[in-house]
């Protein structure tokens, strides 16, 4: 009895030692949202549970290797034990107690991180290999993410490849995104600041690489900064030629596949592209001329140019004046 009185005096210390070891590491990032604020609540209890379980098992094996080690001159064996029906059934019953409560405790979150703000501002979100487009309710699209700082924003988000994941470690909830299928994320920011968003979901050879600035600011500055990127988008788009094509490149994320200095990516490289000759993957060879570009824009499958695999290049949907743009943009990367 003397053994389980001191085994239980040290596994109390021990746990407290080892909880505050954890926190004094900093795992976690800064809470910058509501919802990472609930997330917390429940890795802390999760974080106290673990500690006590790390302690009530290393305490009794650390003593008992110290204090009931063979010593010199022993050879017998150790006294033989039979099952012991009220530890099996205690330590059945407990964690199956744990299991119940965190997994109300897990439900309880998950709810009240989706809990829905009528006046929440909706910004929608694409993901494609291997960049993010934000579409904003002001009527244009940046590949930043600008959030207003104690105001919900609802991610309504969609894949146009392969499955994504929306991932901002200092807002703690993730999202998958799926192709051909709407899936919506609630945030409510707390923290001014910059941040990334990562895609948490292996999408493909540059999975690593697909991150954007994610920025909270106040409601003011955000006010300021979406008039200034409507009107200033709006111009050169109605505008058209090399810029804004290349304001649509950015925007679509041409750039996570397609080069603009000569380096090989997921797709063929557009420096020194416009008015080459391409070799296509049936043996033939075309001239990349504006029908050639046009045409691939449109239907990326139409023809294969060789060393590239088809069924990459997602299917955007553009206007002619768009693709115009575009066009025009690839025939200045000489």
């Amino acid at each position: 009895m003397r053994h389980f009185v001191i085994v239980g005096v040290l596994v109390i210390p021990v746990s407290i030692l080892t909880y505050f070891g954890i926190q004094a590491s900093h795992l976690m990032p800064v809470e910058a949202s509501v919802q990472s604020v609930i997330v917390d609540q429940v890795w802390n209890w999760d974080m106290m549970t673990l500690s006590f379980l790390f302690a009530l098992i290393m305490v009794p094996l650390v003593y008992s290797l110290i204090v009931f080690r063979r010593r010199k001159g022993e050879t017998g064996d150790g006294k033989h034990e039979e099952g012991n029906v009220k530890l099996e059934v205690t330590w059945t019953i407990i964690p199956l107690i744990l299991v119940t409560a965190y997994a109300y405790m897990g439900a309880y979150t998950l709810g009240e991180t989706r809990v829905a703000d009528p006046n929440a501002m909706v910004v929608n979100v694409t993901a494609h290999q291997w960049d993010w487009a934000f579409d904003y309710p002001e009527g244009f699209t940046s590949n930043e993410l600008h959030l207003p700082i104690n105001r919900q924003v609802e991610l309504k988000m969609t894949s146009l490849d392969v499955i994504h994941s929306f991932w901002v470690p200092e807002f703690r909830i993730k999202q998958d995104i799926l192709p051909g299928r709407i899936t919506t994320l609630r945030i409510t920011p707390v923290k001014l600041g910059s941040y990334k968003v990562y895609c948490a979901e292996l999408c493909g050879t540059s999975h690593a690489y697909m991150q954007r600035p994610v920025i909270v600011t106040s409601q003011a500055d955000y006010d300021a900064w979406a008039k200034q990127q409507a009107a200033a988008q709006a111009t050169l788009l109605a505008k058209g030629g090399p810029e804004a094509g290349k304001a649509m490149v950015a925007q679509n994320g041409c750039g996570g596949c397609h080069s603009i200095d000569g380096s090989k990516l997921t797709g063929p490289t557009w420096r020194g592209l416009f008015g080459s000759q391409v070799k296509l993957e049936s043996g033939q060879t075309v001239k990349a001329d504006e029908a050639y570009l046009t045409e691939s824009i449109k239907d990326p499958n139409a023809k294969i140019v060789a060393g590239f695999p088809a069924n990459v290049m997602p299917h955007f949907t553009l206007t002619d004046q768009q693709i115009q743009s575009i066009v025009a943009y690839i025939e200045t990367l000489k």
